[in-house]
């Protein structure tokens, strides 16, 4: 009964589809997270509808739907927004981890930085930076307390490392390694102690460009050692290989979820190494751990997403918060994927 007056608050109701009010301004290639259950959604950077070096974003924007409304956060510490960063909340706060700057040129450079947000006194502090910066990595959480950063984009390229941050330590360490390609523009999530990843950018040895990958993987994290994961590969997914899948995992839900994302790797722009509009794939599925299987969730997803870096799980389900367009629009709307 308590989630009554929530629903209301934040639900406009159209025709057949509740409806989620749309950000202050359109952002891709931004992090998201969320606190509280998923009562409070933010948005932290990314990259403006210009999509050039000077549109990148250092602004926080959270959605509290108890009231329905967005509010404008405390912006991201640094001389400059960044793109493809990974954020998750825990604890009552925000961590947000990497990513990447643009200068004037189109050059990209990686940062280490982490950065914790605490939404109630509205200000940010400096954490640990990552051992090996990346971009465009998967994230996921375990027990509260250890923060996972699967593979992404280095200096060098990709890698595959697991990167792990302990929260009440402030310290990180090295997790067993994927033994898959190494990817970044991956995605997936960690649930029940199971980290789940699909897809991604890898380098194609024999042209030198980067090529979508088609790899599933699962890796069961240790009980007793969080650095220990025992990896294995799992069957192909719905639909074709993609970059910049949108993807999440809720901390009650034993699947982890995938939507959209593009068929080829691609820029800032959302471009291919030819220059030409990258295609966006309609599919949405899931793994199912329980069941051990993929689900097709809808072949034909409603105003389906690429490279918003991450779902988010709510009392009214699972949310996607910007991110790029079948037509490359970069989009302020909030869409509501369907559950079944």
């Amino acid at each position: 009964m308590i989630l009554l007056p929530v629903l209301c608050a934040v639900l406009l109701q159209a025709a057949d589809q509740p409806k989620v009010p749309p950000m202050p301004e359109a952002v891709t290639e931004n992090a998201t997270a969320s606190l509280r259950n998923g009562i409070e959604v933010f948005s932290l950077m990314g990259i403006g509808t210009k999509r050039t070096w000077d549109s990148v974003s250092n602004k926080v924007y959270v959605l509290r739907l108890n009231t329905g409304k967005w509010t404008e956060g405390r912006e991201v510490p640094g001389v400059a927004g960044r793109l493809a960063a990974s954020a998750i909340g825990a604890k009552g706060e925000v961590f947000l981890f990497g990513g990447y700057t643009l200068d004037g040129q189109g050059n990209q450079f990686t940062l280490a930085d982490v950065n914790a947000y605490l939404p109630e006194e509205h200000r940010w502090y400096r954490a640990a930076d990552i051992p090996v910066p990346v971009d465009s990595a998967v994230i996921g959480i375990a027990h509260d307390r250890y923060i996972y950063l699967v593979g992404g984009r280095s200096k060098s390229g990709p890698v595959n490392n697991v990167q792990v941050y302990d929260i009440e330590k402030n310290t990180w360490s090295q997790a067993t390694a994927f033994p898959g390609t190494p990817v970044f523009g991956h995605a997936g999530g960690l649930i029940d102690e199971t980290i789940v990843y699909v897809d991604g950018a890898k380098k194609d040895p024999a042209s030198g460009s980067y090529v979508a990958s088609d790899e599933c993987w699962m890796g069961k994290i240790d009980h007793k050692d969080p650095d220990k994961i025992d990896w294995s590969k799992l069957p192909p997914h719905p639909g074709p290989g993609r970059v910049g899948i949108v993807a999440g995992a809720g901390e009650h839900e034993h699947r982890v979820l995938f939507s959209g994302g593009m068929t080829a790797p691609h820029n800032y722009k959302g471009l291919d190494k030819d220059g030409k509009p990258a295609e966006i794939s309609s599919v949405t599925f899931a793994y199912e751990l329980h069941a051990k299987r993929w689900d097709t969730i809808s072949e034909d997803t409603f105003d389906v997403r690429a490279d918003t870096r991450g779902i988010v799980f709510t009392p009214l389900g699972p949310l996607i918060i910007g991110g790029t367009l079948k037509n490359l629009a970069v989009s302020a709307r909030v869409l509501d994927l369907p559950k079944k």
